[in-house]
């Protein structure tokens, strides 16, 4: 199919590329995670495994098209856990182009990235958000970040677990400049947080937006390095916590807890904005959406 090309150079040389990698990265999460669901043997769940559905951006003309694949698991230890990836293009209402870089001058876009969200069935696994992505316009630029959200941040296992991610996260920043991390983490710990009720929601970690710093494949080699470093770190913290008791009492405040997700999703996210208003799929949009969840 033919596809909408903006004039960013070097981005649009490495499109190819970057979504080659959300997809790798795509297939080594899922295999970790259906790994670890295969470790969790005292259950009285069978071991999850990914379902994955495709689907295709509604197109007008063929200056516009691509779409995505969800790939969701329920399963013993991960109550359900959606790693999806989608590449589309098409045009910015202008609207919404006012508003993206390079977008007021030409509408044209193209985006590739993953997204991934862990809602886990035991309050002691923190849940997890993680996402990358690329997207051309008459510029170019990467974006995304990764997140822990513990029941209790203040407890000893949440801190250890949080200052896991972030060494981690901080190692691959380090590697590119050692002035993302502690921008990164900032720009998280002010993103990721519910004004309407002044709390985190969560552990943090690291965020970031409109990285371009002349070096599109540098670039492209500091998300790739981000994202491997949510790969080795994650399933760890999973197959540390997953095995220890917790009551019924934790799990009704996990519950309550993922009313936090959900507020911060419905009213303050970037990613779910931009996919409604380009035509994504709903579905896939809203896989972050917790499966079960109840406010006081």
């Amino acid at each position: 199919m033919p596809q909408s090309t903006p004039a960013s150079e070097p981005h649009a040389s490495l499109k190819e590329t970057a979504r080659i990698w959300f997809e790798s990265l795509r297939d080594a999460l899922c295999t970790s995670f259906e790994a670890i669901e295969d470790a969790q043997e005292s259950s009285d769940r069978p071991a999850g495994r990914f379902e994955r559905t495709a689907w295709q951006r509604p197109t007008e003309d063929a200056s516009s098209g691509g779409g995505g694949v969800m790939s969701i698991m329920r399963g013993r230890v991960f109550e359900k856990v959606g790693v999806n990836v989608s590449t589309v293009f098409g045009h910015f209402t202008p609207e919404f182009a006012a508003r993206i870089p390079g977008a007021a001058e030409d509408p044209r876009f193209w985006a590739s990235g993953i997204s991934l969200v862990a809602h886990m069935h035991s309050p002691r696994v923190p849940a997890a958000h993680f996402n990358t992505r690329m997207l051309v316009t008459r510029q170019g630029w990467f974006g995304g970040g990764g997140d822990l959200t513990p029941l209790q941040l203040d407890s000893a296992e949440a801190i250890e677990d949080a200052a896991e991610l972030h060494a981690a996260f901080q190692a691959a920043c380090d590697r590119h400049d050692p002035a993302y991390y502690p921008r990164f983490k900032a720009w998280c710990d002010r993103y990721f947080f519910l004004p309407h009720r002044n709390e985190a929601r969560g552990a943090g970690g690291i965020f970031f937006d409109n990285l371009a710093s002349g070096d599109a494949a540098a670039d492209l080699s500091f998300i790739q390095d981000v994202g491997r470093a949510f790969l080795e770190t994650y399933p760890r913290i999973v197959r540390r916590r997953m095995g220890e008791p917790w009551t019924g009492a934790d799990r009704d405040a996990l519950l309550v807890k993922r009313g936090r997700y959900v507020e911060f999703n419905l009213l303050h996210d970037r990613g779910t904005l931009f996919g409604l208003r380009t035509g994504g799929n709903v579905e896939a949009i809203l896989m972050s959406l917790p499966p079960m969840v109840k406010w006081p």
